[in-house]
């Protein structure tokens, strides 16, 4: 899922077992296996900085992300709903990432990465628009006036012909999303041609916001199954095999948050990056989302879960990188976020003594519950 990783170098998760599987989170942007380059050494103010930014940059997608979970499902497009993940889901991830991440690295080893990265970059490419677009939606609607000639749209793709017409593709859309989806393209033709770092950034954002509103896990069980077994997936690949390094220093694609250790000395220009992974975002993430619901359901005005659980990925993230610094070595970030954004919120429960509550709590996917008010009316 992810790992953190000092003195390599990193080129250039709708969240997919293929984007969870790739997450890095690395610093000191030079290449290790390249003796002949000297070491960049990062100034602890410039260390600081970029740390300091990544945290920040990790919660916000989660914040907004789990705020926003809160209300996707009332959304009239289908691109709105939320996807459900089971215990089923929950048990598969971590072998269908497992499968993905060693299929890369077979690929990368066979292949040149050149043609791989020029198709995965247009894959990203497009996904990065559609989220990207998603994202900033709501921030656009509010920025313009009421009475703003706003058209509405609708793309709609049919099969057949008179009664047999089957619809394949049905979007209504508007001048407002027309021009985020303006705005997301131009982001996306920067990323592309520059593959700049704020572009990078812009397009994983989008990504990891997308993914904690739109991944939503039926049940606290189902929330304990998938960490833990990502848990043992992250330990696994970055202790037990060099596949996920290998792969994460091949893949050039927007899985994962930037920021440069030397900007204070180049700005902009600056090519020495702290990385961070969007599975160290996106995984934690949609557990506290679930927590945040589960707050919503108690009816209780008060969200004791979600900032306990935000609160505990702080703490967990900052606890990976003071690891990765006093012993020099990769950490898997999951080793220390998943049992700090599960303990405490159970441990929390616990003293309240809630926790069979929430355990009990769970959420009816959106589909389950339209055929049962089906169901209703026939009856």
């Amino acid at each position: 899922m992810a790992e953190v990783d000092q003195g390599s170098a990193f080129p250039g998760e709708a969240a997919s077992p293929a984007i969870d599987s790739l997450n890095a989170t690395d610093s000191n942007g030079t290449d290790s296996t390249n003796a002949t380059v000297a070491k960049f050494v990062s100034t602890p103010e410039g260390t600081a900085l970029a740390y300091g930014s990544l945290v920040l940059m990790a919660l916000l997608p989660i914040f907004f992300g789990a705020l926003r979970s809160v209300n996707c499902a009332k959304g009239k497009n289908s691109s709105d709903m939320p996807e459900t993940i089971t215990s089923r889901d929950a048990a598969r991830f971590p072998i269908i990432a497992s499968c993905t991440l060693f299929g890369l690295y077979l690929f990368f080893k066979i292949f040149s990465e050149e043609y791989i990265n020029m198709l995965l970059s247009m894959y990203f490419f497009v996904l990065g628009i559609l989220a990207l677009s998603h994202t900033i939606s709501p921030f656009v609607n509010r920025l313009f006036p009421e009475n703003f000639p706003n058209k509405q749209y609708q793309l709609l793709f049919t099969q057949g012909s008179e009664e047999n017409k089957e619809e394949i593709v049905n979007y209504e859309f508007d001048t407002k999303d027309l021009l985020c989806l303006c705005f997301s393209s131009v982001v996306g033709v920067w990323y592309i041609l520059k593959k700049h770092w704020i572009a990078n950034n812009l397009f994983g954002l989008a990504f990891a916001l997308n993914g904690v509103e739109l991944l939503h896990l039926n049940n606290v069980s189902t929330g304990c199954i998938l960490l833990g077994g990502l848990f043992v997936y992250d330990v696994f690949w970055v202790f037990g095999t060099n596949v996920m390094v290998t792969v994460a220093k091949s893949f050039e694609a927007p899985i994962k948050l930037v920021f440069p250790q030397d900007i204070l000395e180049k700005g902009l220009a600056a090519n020495n990056f702290a990385m961070l992974g969007l599975g160290d975002i996106v995984i934690p993430g949609i557990f506290i989302a679930l927590l945040l619901r589960f707050d919503v359901s108690l009816n209780k005005n008060s969200r004791t879960y979600f900032y306990t659980g935000f609160l505990a990925y702080i703490f967990g993230l900052g606890l990976t990188i003071f690891v990765m610094h006093t012993f020099k070595h990769a950490q898997p970030a999951l080793l220390y976020l998943v049992p700090a954004c599960t303990g405490l919120p159970f441990f929390v429960a616990l003293v309240k003594g809630e926790l069979t509550e929430m355990f009990r709590y769970e959420e009816t996917p959106p589909e389950s519950k339209e055929e049962k008010e089906t169901e209703k009316k026939e009856n």
